[in-house]
């Protein structure tokens, strides 16, 4: 099957972390998202294991007490972030949509929290962890990208984590059950997005070896 490439590379250089452009009045079709997850489990799973779950939320008290555990890491958080260089302007940027966010996630219609079994390969060290996260965020990343295909808008969050046990608590679920995240949904305002200021691609890889250059054409 030929793709168009330029549509792909298009989607995937363009798919931003959206927080300011959440638009928080037009209500998200559970279908939509529901669909969105369809397309998200077909990502690759450690041993195929299939471990993920997903707790979709869109009950307005619920979506406020999740915003309540949020803020209250994400106050010191950001407090502590640092000033930023003047001449920094995409970090301000950053920053600003992150304090946003803090501000207004209750009112974003559809959170979505990424679960996966298996919270005793957390006590295995770095093997254990990676295997764990790497067995679900694939499919995050897969769920981000229908969203954005569609209309929508998302940023994976984690600053609710340190409150993990509360949000279990609020949502019911057991305590083997791994979140790894928060996700905000919602239909995005404005323009299309453009791909992101990042670093040469040549500076951040190596080759057979740490700061190996490439050798030959």
């Amino acid at each position: 099957m030929d793709l168009d490439l330029s549509t792909v590379d298009h989607l995937l250089a363009t798919t931003r972390s959206v927080r300011r452009r959440l638009d928080l009045g037009r209500p998200v079709p559970p279908a939509i998202v529901e669909e969105c997850l369809r397309l998200a489990v077909q990502a690759p799973t450690g041993g195929n294991a299939q471990g993920w779950r997903w707790i979709v939320v869109t009950d307005a008290r619920l979506r406020e007490r999740l915003a309540e555990l949020y803020r209250e890491t994400a106050d010191a958080y950001l407090a502590d972030s640092g000033p930023i260089p003047a001449d920094d302007p995409q970090q301000q940027r950053v920053l600003t949509s992150a304090r946003h966010l803090a501000r207004h996630l209750g009112e974003v219609p559809v959170h979505v929290v990424p679960c996966i079994h298996g919270r005793g390969a957390l006590a295995g060290g770095n093997a254990g962890a990676a295997g764990l996260y790497g067995s679900i965020l694939p499919a995050v990343w897969s769920f981000q990208l229908a969203l954005r295909s569609r209309g929508l808008g998302s940023c994976l969050t984690t600053l609710h984590l340190p409150r993990e046990r509360e949000a279990a608590e609020l949502l019911g679920i057991p305590d083997d059950v791994v979140q790894v995240g928060l996700l905000p949904v919602a239909w995005f305002t404005g323009d299309d997005f453009r791909p992101a200021v990042r670093r040469p691609v040549e500076e951040l890889t190596s080759w057979n070896g740490w700061k190996r250059r490439r050798e030959g054409p």
